[in-house]
C-alpha cells in the first residue's frame, strides 16, 4: 500500500503488508534485533505454575528471539509466524515449534494454550479479530503478554540513532506508533491490564549498528537514503567505548492480562 503524507498518520499498520514486509530482512533480524530483559520474561511467567507444564503461543514470532527466551525457561512454544523467510532464519530449539499462521488466524485449537505472547509485533496485527483469536485459544486460566522494546528517548546516542532512522524512512508511521496498546486496553475480553517497565540495552559493534538499522522493514535497502543512513551511523559509531562497542538503550514495556 502506498502511504502518502496525507494518510500516513491514520493508515492502520496492519494494512501495510505485514505478512511479507520482513522477507528481505530475515538474516539481519536474526542477527541484530535486541533480546528482552530476563526480568520481563520472569514477570510474564510468574504465578502460572511450573514452566515445563506450560504451552505458549508466541505471535508474530519472527526468527524466534522471544520464543527461545520462553523455551529456555522450559515452556513449550508454538512460534506463530506467517513469513517463511523469518521462520527459516530462526535458530532451532527443542521446545520451539514454528508454525505458519497469523495473529488473526492461528490454526490452534480452542483453549489450547496457557500463554499468548506478542513481542514487538502487536502493532502489525488487526486488533479486533486478533484479540478475539487470542481469547479463543487461551485457557480460562491463561494469560496474554504484549511487549515492546521502545527506544529510550532520554539516551543521547539512542535518540541520535532514532533521528537517522526517521530521516531514512521518511518518518514512516510505524516509528511513531510502535507501542499501540489502545485496542488491548479497551477490550472487554481482557480486563485489568497491568503494565510493567524495564530498562534494557543492546551491545553493538559497527556491523551490528548498521545491521540493526537494516533489520527495520521500512528502511531502504539501496539508494541514496540508505547510503546517507550508513554514513550517519558510521559517524554515530564515534560514541563507541574502548572495546569498540556502543549501547542502544530501551524501555521495555510489558502489558499483562489474564483471560
Amino acid at each position: 500500500m502506498l502511504v502518502t503524507e496525507t494518510n500516513a498518520e491514520t493508515t492502520p499498520l496492519h494494512t501495510m503488508n505485514p505478512l511479507s514486509r520482513f522477507s528481505d530482512r530475515a538474516e539481519d533480524y536474526a542477527k541484530y534485533r535486541p533480546s528482552y530483559p530476563e526480568d520481563a520474561i520472569a514477570t510474564i511467567l510468574a504465578g502460572l505454575g511450573n514452566p515445563s507444564q506450560l504451552v505458549a503461543a508466541d505471535m508474530g514470532a519472527g526468527t524466534g528471539i522471544s520464543s527461545r527466551l520462553l523455551a529456555q525457561r522450559g515452556v513449550r512454544v508454538f512460534a506463530i509466524e506467517p513469513n517463511a523467510a523469518m521462520r527459516e532464519a530462526g535458530t532451532p530449539h527443542p521446545f520451539v515449534e514454528f508454525r505458519d499462521g497469523t495473529a488473526e488466524a492461528t490454526n490452534l485449537p480452542d483453549a489450547s494454550v496457557d500463554l499468548v505472547t506478542c513481542f514487538q509485533a502487536f502493532h502489525w496485527f488487526d486488533p479486533e479479530p486478533t484479540l478475539i483469536e487470542f481469547h479463543r485459544i487461551l485457557k480460562r486460566s491463561g494469560r496474554l503478554a504484549v511487549v515492546w522494546n521502545d527506544r529510550d528517548k532520554d539516551d543521547e546516542f539512542t535518540q541520535n540513532y532514532t533521528r537517522l532512522v526517521q530521516i531514512a524512512s521518511h518518518n514512516h508511521p510505524a516509528e511513531s506508533r510502535l507501542v499501540s496498546v489502545d485496542a488491548l486496553l479497551a477490550s472487554p475480553l481482557f480486563p485489568d491490564v497491568r503494565c510493567h517497565t524495564f530498562s534494557y540495552q543492546q551491545e553493538l559493534d559497527l556491523d551490528g549498528l548498521i545491521g540493526r538499522a537494516m533489520s527495520v522493514s521500512y528502511i531502504p535497502r539501496e539508494g541514496e537514503a540508505q547510503q546517507q543512513l550508513i554514513a550517519g551511523l558510521t559517524e554515530l559509531y564515534n560514541y563507541r567505548n574502548e572495546n569498540g562497542l556502543i549501547y542502544m538503550k530501551y524501555r521495555t514495556s510489558l502489558y499483562l492480562t489474564d483471560s
